[in-house]
């Protein structure tokens, strides 16, 4: 009876469990947020920089298990889903999508194309752009991102890595004394 008793305790008391992410056509997860654009990366660097945001580029792919982590863990926390709508536009393209994406260097290829051309081998992985789009000329996406998130990061994490390239600490320090600092401050 007390084993009952505590089981029920846990279940009134315990934390809600994650809401499910929407899945678009593509069968990906999405956030409400993300944004739909012609998908040129300069542009789209460009369209952030005009609001004061950098360009996040999320690639995923259907069925990933670890997109869905990211989707129902760090993205369905408020507090880190706010701090990258607040900083960052993120664009999603789809590891083998069709849809025709103009690189940093101005290459037209499909999505299933770029991935391969940066070296994306897993999902989700993600590519932090320039805040301008006159950086790194003539270099693809791979070649001028500042950052590249290669996995699913836990949340506090995750949420360094976007604070990492907003601060522009990159230009100063590796991630990973970046993140043994903040992890000393907090």
């Amino acid at each position: 009876m007390r084993i009952f008793a505590f089981a029920l305790l846990l279940a009134l008391f315990a934390a809600p469990p994650a809401k499910a992410a929407q899945v678009n056509d593509d069968g990906l997860h999405v956030q409400p947020w993300f944004v739909e654009t012609f998908l040129d990366l300069r542009q789209d660097a460009e369209d952030a920089a005009k609001q004061g945001k950098r360009l996040a580029v999320f690639i995923e792919q259907r069925g990933c298990i670890y997109c869905t982590a990211m989707h129902e863990g760090a993205l369905a926390d408020p507090k880190i889903a706010d701090y990258i709508k607040a900083n960052f536009v993120v664009l999603q393209l789809n590891l083998f999508g069709e849809r025709e994406v103009t690189d940093w260097d101005g290459k037209v290829m499909r999505e299933k194309e770029a991935a391969r051309r940066w070296g994306v081998v897993g999902t989700p992985t993600i590519l932090f752009l320039p805040a301008s789009a006159d950086a790194a000329p003539g270099k693809s996406a791979r070649e001028a991102a500042v950052a590249r998130m290669p996995g699913y990061l836990r949340p506090p994490v995750f949420e360094t890595m976007f604070r990492f390239v907003r601060e522009e600490a990159y230009l100063k320090t590796s991630f990973e004394k970046y993140l043994a600092d903040a992890a000393k401050t907090n």
